[in-house]
């Protein structure tokens, strides 16, 4: 155990830079990665069946999931970098209080939010955009991996988040990898052999359900392993006991995080409102571009995540010069790494999206007109991934530092100034394709706000206090 904590201590504090990056960031790229394919395998089985329409109603479908991801990003972000801090002052004991009470106050709101979606299923789907033709399948597949399934997927999220931040990367990464690796095999298993065919949908879905359980009954089992080296804790004893000012920095940092993936998330519905009022083609040319670009976004998001506990850590202990250096190097890179998934995907565009739908089952007319919108759209997009890393880089840089406001004034801006509006307005002038251009330009624009309030950010808590003139 004391071996344990020195090797956490050197990581924070004395690792060089790269080699302490990755060894946070690389379990936690390999894990979104392999989360990322395993939303994609749903996909991918369902668009063997040649059915544009029930691929439409899975893109449908992963706007509701996300919001999961919102919770999960309330109390696993929050919480998360909260108890970096802590580490980083050697106050232990809030640092378990904060872990308990991120636990169990993400377990309630997520029920809460499963029993809301449960009661109005229809009318919700309905105003995501679905015709009479994408209902039936849209709420088989809400049903059990949202009305059933939230808890334990927003559970894994926040177990991982807490585990990462403590230094304990391998097992947030082994629980949901372990989970993404299951849901491979069960998918094909529900959808092709234990179910009749017409119910590769709620095959999709039962085994995304029996995944998720699992890799949040092994994050429980890790969580309660580490807690023997690291300041985590289970016990509801410890959530109660969270001090006041410790609730207010967790929800600080924590609510904008939420209001940022809520905000993407209502981004994603006007999306798919805009996408299905062209036509379900376009609605199911989108869904597949979402899915593929979330493959860059998986790898910056996991080099952020493995930034952020370094930021915290050292921002508290006052090693700040460190602090810059990791901001720095992450974001060199994330670059790297969306330059060139630019290059893969202009070249690959059109085999990567003929992934994700047959055109030798069904219609492969309807397939091919889908796969064509989804060629176009793909090649605009993309080029979108070195300004969404910049966003990622400084909301999470300013998260570690436990500047919640700011992360908050970048959300609203990103999304609501920028984003959604040009959603409209390049639809409007340009159809298809400026919708589509709408998130190169919305992203483009945020990312000069993120950069602004990050360095107005450290500037601001890093500058040296006034001394207190001394009387004679």
């Amino acid at each position: 155990m004391a071996k344990q904590t020195r090797d956490k201590k050197e990581l924070f504090e004395s690792m060089p830079i790269p080699k302490a990056l990755a060894t946070l960031a690389v379990p936690t790229i390999i894990s979104q990665m392999i989360s990322v394919i395993y939303n994609m395998v749903d996909s991918f089985f369902i668009g063997r069946t040649g059915d544009p329409l029930k691929l439409a109603a899975t893109s449908l479908s992963l706007t509701v999931m996300l919001l999961c991801i919102s919770f999960a990003n309330l109390f696993g972000v929050g919480g998360g970098s909260l108890i970096a801090r802590l580490m980083g002052a050697r106050r232990e004991d809030e640092a378990k209080s904060v872990c308990a009470f991120s636990i169990y106050g993400a377990a309630g709101v997520a029920l809460l939010y499963s029993c809301l979606v449960g009661i109005f299923l229809e009318p919700l789907m309905r105003l995501l955009g679905a015709s009479d033709d994408t209902i039936g399948y849209s709420k088989q597949y809400v049903f059990y991996v949202v009305v059933i399934g939230c808890v334990f997927q927003t559970l894994s999220l926040v177990l991982a988040f807490l585990l990462r931040n403590t230094g304990n990367s391998g097992k947030a990464s082994m629980g949901l990898s372990g989970g993404g690796i299951l849901n491979m095999f069960l998918d094909p298993l529900f959808m092709f052999v234990i179910l009749p065919k017409g119910m590769e949908v709620v095959g999709a879905a039962v085994a995304t359900l029996i995944s998720n359980v699992c890799a949040c009954a092994y994050l429980l089992f890790a969580l309660a392993k580490a807690s023997h080296s690291s300041p985590l804790s289970l016990r509801f004893s410890d959530a109660r006991a969270i001090k006041k000012e410790n609730a207010k920095k967790l929800f600080s940092v924590g609510v904008p995080s939420a209001i940022l993936a809520g905000l993407f998330d209502i981004a994603n519905i006007f999306m798919n409102m805009l996408a299905a009022a062209h036509s379900d083609m376009v609605l199911a040319g989108v869904g597949i571009v979402m899915k593929v670009e979330r493959i860059p976004n998986a790898i910056n998001i996991g080099i952020c995540q493995g930034m952020m506990p370094i930021v915290a850590y050292n921002y508290a202990s006052g090693d700040h010069d460190r602090m810059k250096k990791t901001i720095r190097f992450a974001r060199i890179c994330g670059l790297t790494v969306s330059v060139v998934c630019i290059i893969l995907l202009q070249v690959f565009a059109r085999p990567v999206t003929g992934f994700f739908l047959s055109t030798a089952s069904g219609s492969a007319d309807t397939a091919l007109a889908t796969l064509a919108y989804a060629v176009i759209f793909l090649r605009i997009r993309c080029l979108a991934s070195p300004v969404q890393f910049l966003n990622y880089n400084s909301s999470y840089a300013m998260q570690g530092i436990g500047n919640g406001l700011g992360t908050m004034i970048h959300a609203l801006v990103r999304e609501v100034v920028f984003y959604i509006p040009c959603m409209f307005i390049l639809d409007r002038f340009f159809g298809e394709n400026g919708l589509a251009a709408a998130l190169v330009v919305g992203e483009g624009l945020g990312a000069v706000v993120a950069l602004i309030l990050l360095h107005y950010t450290i500037k601001k808590r890093l500058a040296p206090k006034a001394a207190v003139p001394q009387e004679d």
